[in-house]
């Protein structure tokens, strides 16, 4: 006869939870700490960076997709935000994979300024005096004024002189890779014809569209003009003279709205 089986009890001591929901909020909390120290990071990165970086930077993410090519460096699309080759005030665009669409980068109203005045320096030094650069609250505006003996136009013409066509192909070829609006402006001095069938506001209008002609033939976009208008001797850049030549001009405006100065 076999002896009984012993039976052996096991007392299981089971331990209460830690309070909190255990560790788990410190895996958040470090997790947060993480996000935090990363957003101050590039805080303190967007500081120390120059402009055009900063645009370079907010233009990739605001367009990445995951669907485009990976592999390569969104420095490499934008290289720069303005560079300057042969003259010209270059802005470079963004090419996406499978033909989409080019997305234009803008300048502020002081960098374009300033390239277009050291354009002008380089490419029309002899008549630079009379090509003006200027920014004001609506944008960037370039005029073509008249000199005595040197015009933009044929006196009472609307056919621009040899000086005024080099001059406007310097200005296209500065200006046509810009995605502003433009808007060209005619104005004349205060002198009248003897006829009243003819007046300064034509002629300031006519000149304002042989000024788009000559800008469109150089390669400008015609989708970018917003309005070809004629003043006439109603807004004098001589406003004591109202008979200087130099109010005699051409004023082509790149247009910049609130959002982007």
């Amino acid at each position: 006869m076999s002896a009984p089986k012993s039976v052996i009890i096991k007392r299981v001591k089971k331990r209460g939870e830690e309070g909190g929901h255990g560790g788990s909020w410190k895996v958040a909390y470090a997790d947060f700490v993480t996000a935090m120290m990363a957003f101050f990071l590039l805080m303190w990165l967007v500081t120390m960076v120059a402009p055009e970086k900063r645009i370079s930077v907010a233009t990739y993410f605001k367009h990445f997709t995951i669907f485009e090519k990976s592999g390569s460096s969104f420095m490499e699309k934008n290289a720069a935000i303005v560079s300057e080759t042969g003259g010209e005030i270059s802005v470079p665009k963004e090419f996406n994979e499978g033909g989409k669409k080019e997305v234009n980068l803008e300048v502020s109203r002081e960098q374009l300024q300033e390239k277009l005045r050291s354009t002008m320096e380089k490419q029309l030094a002899d008549v630079k005096d009379q090509v003006i650069v200027e920014v004001f609250e609506g944008g960037v505006r370039i005029q073509l004024v008249d000199k005595e003996g040197r015009e933009v136009f044929s006196l009472g013409s609307a056919e621009p002189t040899q000086i005024a066509r080099k001059i406007f192909h310097v200005i296209a070829g500065s200006i046509k890779d810009v995605p502003n609006k433009i808007a060209i402006e005619g104005h004349t001095d205060a002198l009248t014809y003897a006829s009243s069938r003819y007046t300064n506001w034509e002629l300031s209008t006519e000149r304002a569209s042989a000024a788009r002609k000559e800008l469109e033939a150089n390669g400008l976009d015609t989708g970018r003009l917003a309005r070809v208008s004629g003043f006439a001797a109603t807004e004098p850049l001589i406003k004591g003279d109202p008979n200087d030549p130099r109010n005699r001009r051409i004023s082509i405006i790149l247009q910049y709205t609130a959002g982007n100065r």
